[in-house]
Parts: structure tokens; C-alpha cells; sequence
């Protein structure tokens, strides 16, 4: 800090009294440009010790400021002041020694970001080779003799800086030797440029998600100097410097943010929108120009002023609006537009034949809308299936979300966020939207497809137990009734005749008659369980429950009063009850079953049978009884789950809605 403010005084002190043809440029440039590293470097020493890019913005940083006084101080004891000390230390630093200043940035980018060269064997030796040519001409120009240096650029120094002692460390060489290495040395400048923009590149393609967005920040910053840097600026001279000592404040401050990783994903947001004003700015100079062109030789250069003005005013507006959702489009994709996003999904869906095409239809749209490299759709059936969709390939860290239907868990999204793209709030309420629709359809279409399989099972299932029933009563109940017949008949011809072969006749008869009844009572249990009638549901329930403590399970039954319910959702919750005691005593390994039955808003009727068993392993797959249990509850449109709570056990609920069953009688 005491160099800059004795640089900016010895500035004031030289003013108007350094020719041009002394090539000593005022300090304070330098010295901006200087504080601009220093400073922000300084900050990332006090945040990350030992960290080599907080020393390498530093140390930069001070070699600029030193330069600057180095420029200042020479000037002032040339002409200024002459005879004062330093002189020809000062002029020969500044000129000389201040080369190795194009070590800063080449060495700054490929250490850049973790301060540890890129570790690919060729791009590595093509890093310490780009170096190596970059050091050439500050150590040239600290070995070329004074002489050798009029010559090469071919112009004269005045005097007072001819007569100073500027060759310390000079090498008396011919001037043939020189020149070429001196050529040599400064084409070799364009590869401290070239080389670390393609290890950058390198880098990035290679990166993991939050080293990308490091480099990002690094790119905006390369955005916004050449934005500042390139457009063509007019006297005074001070305003070029000063713009040049605010790119390297912005760069600084941008490698800084990204070493430290401060607001690291802020860059999504910042860098689409920096490119989109620098093109903006670009265009309004180039409508300038245009414009003054065209009415120039016709307006006045007020007119032609106004009409520039005027024309960019009308154009202004639409054309950032249109760019910039052009320019977030393509960084962020089409989550910048959500109607459109929306729209598009829909199509797909309207489209897709099948719920699996849908899903696909999902997983693409949204890999498009949030630039996603791979997105996996997994959707748990009702039939105990999962439906599985994926789009795009995996390359990284995934982010797992649920999906939601009607407050159910229905599955899960995931996703692999890739180049790190953030996703903010306005993100995430988009891809919940999204989901939530992608859900919705999915659910429906498969419930069509399971709605018209089951009116098919339906069907079949009525003509199968129609045969059964006919076969039962052509083959069973017919002929025993039709020999029961027979017997009778014989038995009344043989009353007068034969008494006692009459009567055994009678007793053959009465035997058949009790196994007809018998097939009759099977028929009658088979088409809906006498219980159900004759004790109804709940004490049906706990007869069922008597004969599974008789083999050691405790079977708890817990009713509130039901009053009448529809025969479709008795039979159901008889035969689901069944079923699932059935489960229990024979997978469960389980000592307690506890049953709960009760009457919920809706209406319908809840069915909770829960035991203390081992519970169901994720990876296991729906048997035969489970789905039963799930077939059972969707014929009367009901909802059944089977899930394996923390403590241990396994829960079965079902809820049997009752108002969709016509014949409901309510008490």
C-alpha cells in the first residue's frame, strides 16, 4: 500500500515532463492492476494458507505493484528530479525484469483450479513446454545488451536513458545470435495464450460436477474481459488502463469465488446472463454505427444521433427479450420456458400407446427441459411390478426423488445432475409439476390397461364358475337327486310286497338325500360363506381367528360397529382376512396377529391386519397371495398395501370403499 500511494504521488509529481520516446508509462495503471491480484489474494491466504493460487495472485500482484513504482521512480529521478539514486535500477527493472510479469496469467490458468498442474502425462508436458517458451523472453531480456534491443525495434531512446547503466547481466553477443532467439522469444508468447485455453477445455470435458462449475466461473470471467477489453474506446488514455485494472479485479475475484467455492452454483445464473448483455452491447454499438452510416450523409450528426437513438429504443427491447431466452435455452434448456415445457410433455404423453412409452416420453422431456445426461423413471405397479424407464447414460453422482401420486408414493425419479447444473426453487417446483402429471398419466393409463384386464378376468371368471356350477350340478347334485328319485319309486312298489327291502330302499335314499345337501351346502359356501349370513362379518372373522390360535398364533379382532355393509365388501374382507392370517401362520414366523376393522370418511370400510413376524424383504417379489389380496380390493375399486414397518412385522391395509357398490344400505 505504501508503494502505490508513493507510485501515485511520483505520477502527479511527472506530469507533462516524461517524453513519449522514454516509453515510461505512469505507475498507477500498474499499480491498479497490481492492488486487483494483491488484494484478492491476500483474502484467499487469510481463508486457504498454503493453497498455491492464493501465493500465485499474491505474489503477482506485488511484482505489478513494484513494476508500476519501478516505471514511476525512474521517471521521476530521469526527469523530474535528475541525479537522484535508482535510476538505472528502476528503468532496468521496468524494463527488463518486468517481463516475467507473462508468467502470471499462463501459469494462474493451468494451476488453476486446485493449484496443481493438469495430471494427464502429455497435456501435463505440454504444460511445462508452453512454460518453459513463455519464460524465454523475460530471461532474454534480462541477458540482451541495450544496443541490441535500439536495433531490434528499431528505435531510438532518448539520451537520458542511453546514458544509463541498464546492462548488469548483459551477454556481448553478435546482434545475428540475438535476433533470431529474440524472434523466437516472442512468438513463443502466443502459446502461453493458446496452450492453457485447451488444457482448460481438457479439464472441463474430464471435470467432476463441482469442478466444472469452478472452471465456469473462470470462463465468465475470460466473458467479461473481452468485453471490456475489446470494444473500441477513445481518448483519454486513462480509461483503457482503468478498464484493464477492473478485468483483472473481476478475474481475481472470480478465481477467487471459485478456489474458495463461494456461491459456486451462482455462476448458472451469472454466466448465460453476462453473455447475454455483452451480446446486447455489441449489437446496440453495432446498430450505432449502422444507423450513422446510412443517415449520415443525409441528417445532420445530431439527426443522425437522434435517429440511432429512436432505433435502438424500438429495438432494444424485443431483441433482449428474444436473445435472452434464446441464451437460456441453450445453457439451461427449456425449464426457462415452463408453459412450453408443459405443453411438450403433454403431447408425449397424448402420443405414448402404452404407460411404459409414457414413461420413456417423461424421462425424455426431462432430461431436455433441465440439460440432464441421464434420467431414470422407476414406477411401482399395482400388481406388485415395478416398471423401470431410463433415458440417456449414467456419468456420475444421481440425485434421488420421490414420486407422488394422491399423497401415495408411487415410485422414484432419478436423476444425474452431470455439468452441475443447479437446480434453484423455481426449478424444483417445475420438476414437481412435471412429475406429478407424469405420475397422473402413467397411473391412469395403467389403470385402464389393469381396468380392462380385470373386466376381461371378469368375464372369464363368471363363465368358469358358471361351468363349475353346471358341471357341479349336471354331474354331482343331478344324478344323486335323480337316484334318489328311482329309490322312492321302488320303495313305494315294494311297500306291499317287500316291507323291509322297502325300508332299506328308504334308508339308501335318506343317505343320498344328506350328500345331495352336503354338495348343496358346498355349492352355497362356495358362492359366498354361510358365516357371513348366519354371524356376519366380524364374528365370521373371529371364527376364522379360532382356528388359527388353535395352532399357537394369538389372534386379536378389534371391530367398531359396522352396522350393514354391501355383500361384495363382506365377502372381500372375509376372504382378504382369510388370506392374510393364512400369510401369517405360514411365512410370518410371527407370535401375534391383530385385526382391525372400521368404517372411514368416504365411505369405506379399513381392514388392518398387522403382525410381529420378520416382515418382507425389499428385494422379495409378490407371490401368489399378495397379488390375491391386491385383486380382491381393486374389483371394488379399493386400495391394498403390504409394507414392513421399522419395529418389525408386516402390515396389511385395505381400505373397500362402499359407495361404489350399488346395492349399499346405509344404518
Amino acid at each position: 500500500m505504501a508503494l502505490s500511494v508513493l507510485t501515485v504521488v511520483l505520477d502527479l509529481r511527472n506530469r507533462g515532463g516524461v517524453p513519449a520516446a522514454a516509453e515510461l508509462d505512469s505507475g498507477w495503471a500498474a499499480v491498479l492492476s497490481g492492488l486487483a491480484q494483491t488484494l484478492p489474494g491476500v483474502l484467499l491466504l487469510h481463508r486457504l494458507p498454503r493453497h498455491p493460487i492464493a501465493w500465485l495472485l499474491t505474489l503477482s500482484g506485488l511484482v505489478w505493484i513494484v513494476d508500476g513504482f519501478a516505471s514511476s521512480w525512474a521517471a521521476y529521478a530521469i526527469y523530474t528530479s535528475p541525479g537522484l539514486p535508482g535510476a538505472s535500477a528502476a528503468y532496468w527493472f521496468y524494463s527488463r525484469f518486468g517481463a516475467v510479469l507473462l508468467l502470471g496469467l499462463p501459469l494462474l490458468i493451468l494451476l488453476f483450479p486446485d493449484g496443481r498442474l493438469v495430471t494427464a502425462r502429455w497435456w501435463r508436458r505440454l504444460s511445462v513446454v508452453s512454460l518453459a517458451l513463455t519464460a524465454l523472453l523475460p530471461a532474454l531480456l534480462v541477458a540482451v545488451p541495450m544496443s541490441v534491443m535500439i536495433r531490434y525495434h528499431d528505435a531510438a531512446l532518448p539520451p537520458e536513458i542511453t546514458r544509463l547503466a541498464v546492462d548488469p547481466f548483459s551477454v556481448d553477443l553478435p546482434y545475428e545470435v540475438w535476433e533470431p532467439l529474440l524472434r523466437i522469444a516472442y512468438l513463443a508468447v502466443i502459446a502461453s495464450l493458446l496452450v492453457p485455453f485447451a488444457v482448460t477445455v481438457h479439464r472441463y470435458r474430464i471435470a467432476s460436477r463441482e469442478r466444472r462449475a469452478q472452471i465456469r466461473w473462470l470462463m465468465w470471467a475470460a466473458l467479461v474481459d473481452m468485453v471490456l477489453l475489446f470494444v473500441p474506446l477513445e481518448n483519454p488514455p486513462a480509461v483503457p488502463a482503468i478498464l484493464f485494472g477492473t478485468a483483472i479485479a473481476l478475474t481475481s475475484a472470480a478465481i477467487v469465488g471459485a478456489v474458495a467455492k463461494h456461491r459456486l452454483y451462482a455462476i448458472d445464473r451469472l454466466l448465460p446472463a453476462t453473455f447475454l448483455y455483452g451480446l446486447l452491447a455489441v449489437l446496440v454499438v453495432a446498430v450505432d454505427l449502422a444507423v450513422f452510416a446510412l443517415a449520415g450523409g443525409v441528417l445532420s450528426e445530431r439527426g443522425a444521433a437522434l435517429a440511432a437513438i429512436a432505433v435502438v429504443a424500438v429495438v432494444y427491447a424485443p431483441l433482449r427479450s428474444r436473445l435472452w431466452h434464446a441464451v437460456r435455452r441453450l445453457a439451461r434448456g427449456s425449464r426457462e420456458d415452463p408453459y412450453s415445457t408443459m405443453s411438450t410433455l403433454a403431447e408425449r404423453l397424448e402420443s405414448a400407446a402404452d404407460p411404459d412409452e409414457q414413461l420413456r416420453a417423461v424421462a425424455r422431456t426431462l432430461a431436455e427441459a433441465f440439460r440432464l445426461p441421464y434420467v431414470r423413471v422407476e414406477i411401482e405397479r399395482s400388481s406388485g411390478g415395478r416398471a423401470v424407464v431410463a433415458h440417456g447414460t449414467e456419468s456420475g453422482p444421481t440425485i434421488a426423488l420421490p414420486v407422488r401420486y394422491r399423497g401415495e408414493s408411487v415410485g422414484r425419479l432419478v436423476l444425474c445432475p452431470g455439468d452441475g447444473t443447479a437446480l434453484s426453487d423455481r426449478d424444483q417446483r417445475l420438476l414437481g409439476d412435471l412429475v406429478r402429471q407424469a405420475a397422473a398419466a402413467a397411473r391412469a393409463s395403467e389403470l385402464s390397461a389393469e381396468l380392462q384386464q380385470g373386466r376381461s378376468r371378469l368375464v372369464a371368471a363368471r363363465e368358469e364358475e358358471r361351468r363349475r356350477i353346471r358341471r357341479d350340478l349336471h354331474d354331482s347334485l343331478g344324478p344323486g337327486l335323480g337316484a334318489v328319485a328311482l329309490r322312492i319309486e321302488t320303495a313305494r312298489n315294494l311297500a306291499s310286497s317287500a316291507p323291509e327291502q322297502a325300508d332299506e330302499m328308504l334308508e339308501h335314499a335318506t343317505a343320498e338325500v344328506a350328500a345331495a345337501l352336503a354338495d348343496v351346502r358346498r355349492l352355497v359356501h362356495d358362492l359366498r360363506p354361510p358365516a357371513l349370513d348366519e354371524l356376519g362379518l366380524v364374528r365370521a372373522i373371529e371364527q376364522q381367528a379360532e382356528r388359527f390360535r388353535l395352532g399357537g398364533l394369538q389372534v386379536q379382532v378389534d371391530a367398531s360397529p359396522l352396522g350393514a355393509l354391501p355383500a361384495g365388501v363382506e365377502v372381500a374382507a372375509y376372504r382378504i382376512a382369510s388370506e392374510a392370517l393364512t400369510n401369517v401362520a405360514r411365512h410370518a414366523a410371527a407370535s401375534r396377529c391383530d385385526i382391525a376393522l372400521r368404517l372411514t370418511d368416504g365411505p369405506a370400510l379399513e381392514l388392518t391386519v398387522q403382525d410381529d413376524g420378520i416382515g418382507i424383504a425389499e428385494e422379495m417379489t409378490a407371490g401368489v397371495g399378495m397379488l390375491s389380496l391386491r385383486e380382491r380390493a381393486a374389483e371394488l375399486g379399493g386400495v391394498c398395501s403390504v409394507s414392513s414397518p421399522a419395529g418389525g412385522g408386516t402390515v396389511v391395509r385395505v381400505q373397500l370403499p362402499l359407495d361404489a357398490v350399488p346395492e349399499l344400505v346405509h344404518v
